[in-house]
């Protein structure tokens, strides 16, 4: 499939999923970016159809309410853009509507992210990439966009031999539902009253499981090691198909802890030269949507708790990883809001970059 249509100045906007906790949050982004939309739909299942939702206006669509419409193979008609959040399966299923319409698909599951043919983007570090789309882009997993958005500064100093990477992922990752478990165990956990895990495997209440998405056994993407999750490899795959380069090893480990909102990660990095630590802050100082909070001294550095709802990747405990010899190794630790940098933000983002120049 070629893709030839031009996209307008003022494009026609499609939310699919637009009820669940990342849909909410591409109107918010919206409204945030003032994108300059014509119209904005917002489509989710029949059951949600008719309920409103309150949108703070965007480019040339008034403030009020948006009324969310039944998702069917018509609801894409006249649509440019179209930024899916509602599961792998449902964009499977309307991939060909929204091409046969006209509309890109930008897709937010796991559903498109290894195909050959659909660019999987991160807009700081390839939206090159954007240009070779047939009607999909595919948005990386959360752990791995704040990962590559703090990593990208440090491409310049040098070849990125290899990543390891620990995440501390909040209960939001599992969604609403993992949200809402950890505030009742936490409830229900100090005023010694029992209860069951659902959302999660474990108990999520003053825990960490080390353990999200299921466990693969070489059947998954590219002949995974024993031990690995779904998860995990993600950030393997991924991470190389976004830098375009199929020679960084990336070693992932990723937990789930009891956190409500922003993702964590403690991330080494091993380089091909050596590379000077005041570089290194630098190089991150000056990343596109990245901050450095790096003042250790004086207990500043970057903490879940601090960052729920900013768009930015934040940086900090930036150190020479002495393991590494010839000063090739460097330590950091990297927070941002897994809902909106981690997804609904990189959409949009990337819908941006699909408009045309000024």
């Amino acid at each position: 499939m070629a893709w030839t249509k031009v996209m307008p100045a003022n494009p026609v906007v499609a939310v699919a999923g637009a009820t669940g906790a990342v849909g909410r949050e591409m109107l918010k982004c919206l409204e945030a970016l003032n994108f300059p939309a014509s119209e904005v739909r917002v489509l989710a299942s029949a059951r949600s159809a008719g309920q409103k939702l309150p949108f703070a206006g965007c480019g040339q669509v008034p403030a009020g309410e948006l009324t969310v419409e039944e998702m069917t193979e018509e609801s894409f008609k006249g649509v440019d853009i179209a930024l899916f959040s509602a599961g792998a399966s449902i964009s499977k299923k309307f991939r060909q509507a929204c091409y046969d319409a006209g509309a890109v698909m930008i897709d937010n599951s796991s559903a498109f992210r290894v195909e050959k043919d659909v660019p999987l983007v991160v807009p700081e570090v390839n939206a090159a990439d954007i240009a070779w789309h047939n009607g999909v882009i595919a948005n990386p997993n959360c752990t791995t966009i704040q990962m590559v958005v703090a990593l990208e500064p440090l491409r310049a100093l040098g070849h990125i031999d290899r990543i390891i990477v620990s995440s501390y992922q909040s209960a939001s990752g599992a969604g609403a539902k993992g949200m809402a478990e950890l505030e009742d165990q936490t409830g229900k956990y100090l005023a010694g009253e029992p209860f069951e895990p659902s959302a999660f495997a474990h108990q999520i209440a003053f825990n960490c499981i080390p353990h999200i998405d299921v466990f693969v056994d070489g059947d998954y993407l590219n002949d995974v090691p024993e031990g690995y999750t779904k998860e995990e490899w993600k950030m393997v795959v991924e991470t190389k198909k976004i830098f375009g380069d199929n020679t960084v090893e990336v070693a992932p480990t990723c937990v789930r802890v009891p956190v409500l909102r922003c993702h964590s990660e403690s991330i080494n990095v091993e380089f091909d030269r050596p590379v000077n630590i005041e570089d290194v802050k630098n190089a991150l100082a000056n990343g596109t949507h990245v901050v450095l909070e790096d003042d250790p001294a004086n207990n500043v550095y970057p903490m879940p708790g601090l960052h729920r709802g900013a768009f930015d990747t934040f940086v900090g405990r930036v150190r020479r990883d002495h393991t590494v010899a010839d000063n090739r190794g460097v330590a950091m630790w990297v927070v941002a809001d897994q809902l909106l940098r981690g997804a609904a933000l990189n959409a949009v983002y990337i819908a941006q970059a699909l408009l045309p120049e000024a």
